[in-house]
């Protein structure tokens, strides 16, 4: 699937974009299925709002209860200060998570392909398995920023093992909040870890190493359609939408078998529900 030249990038820079990965076709049935999750959504069942300014604090039980299940989060600015929603709600949610791939027809359809399969192989992973799904927004007008971070710190594995597989549903641009990288960030250090204890959650920074700045990242501006991979290590961001185009996009997570999955990581699976690969 891949070329020497993509892999060698792959490890060079620590991401990779693989434009028309996905066709039109597919994106549209993953759409449609998105907006049937959330027409389907009652708010009653939880107002959760995702940000990722300050996790622990934010991060409630029912975001908690969302790791082996498919559930809707808000936009931060989506309600005002009556506490009623600013507009419609299909323009209100910032994504769905996180088990689609596993518990949804259509998700399991999309996520499930050999041709990934090949690309998650070709990147390194020897036994992978996909710890999570999102189905991301990024809302016009309200579309939240995402700080700058790892997924290394929501996944650790020994060794660093899990890698993000990032498609463009419509076309990413600067304008209405693509992602920003840094190039061969991914060979510096782990600076943060996400730890859950039963419902007990903390982020223990492990290394001071300051964030990129304009001077070190670049976008990753990707048509619809496209497939961005990215190490997890690479520190990555993506500012706020304030464009009047939404910016979707579908990410998944995968971790290599072949190393130790810490059991400390906030999503963990058993015999009653095992984690599976791309096959």
């Amino acid at each position: 699937m891949l070329s020497t030249e993509q892999r060698d990038q792959f490890q060079r820079d620590g991401y990779l974009v693989v434009p028309d990965f996905k066709s039109m076709d597919d994106i549209a049935r993953l759409r449609q299925r998105a907006g049937e999750i959330v027409n389907e959504f009652d708010p009653g069942q939880g107002r959760s709002i995702f940000t990722t300014r300050d996790q622990t604090t934010a991060t409630d039980e029912y975001f908690l209860r969302s790791d082996n299940t498919i559930r809707c989060f808000f936009e931060e600015e989506a309600f005002g200060p009556d506490g009623q929603l600013r507009q419609e709600k299909a323009l209100s949610i910032n994504k769905i998570g996180h088990a689609m791939h596993d518990l949804d027809p259509v998700f399991a359809a999309f996520s499930r392909d050999p041709k990934l399969a090949a690309v998650a192989r070709e990147l390194g992973l020897v036994d992978p398995k996909v710890w999570q799904s999102m189905y991301i927004f990024k809302q016009p007008g309200i579309g939240g920023e995402v700080r700058w971070h790892q997924d290394a710190t929501f996944f650790e594995t020994t060794p660093v093992s899990v890698t993000t597989f990032w498609f463009a549903l419509e076309d990413a641009t600067i304008d209405n909040g693509c992602l920003w990288v840094e190039p061969g960030g991914h060979r510096g250090p782990m600076r943060e870890r996400f730890v859950r204890n039963g419902d007990d959650i903390k982020m223990e920074t492990l290394d001071s190493m300051p964030w990129p700045n304009d001077s070190s990242a670049v976008p990753l501006e990707a048509k619809a359609g496209s497939l961005v991979c990215f190490h997890g290590l690479l520190p990555h961001y993506s500012a706020p939408n304030r464009s009047p185009v939404s910016r979707h996009a579908y990410t998944l997570h995968a971790t290599d078998g072949a190393t130790t999955y810490s059991p400390r990581n906030w999503i963990q699976r058993d015999a009653s529900f095992p984690v599976r690969g791309f096959e």
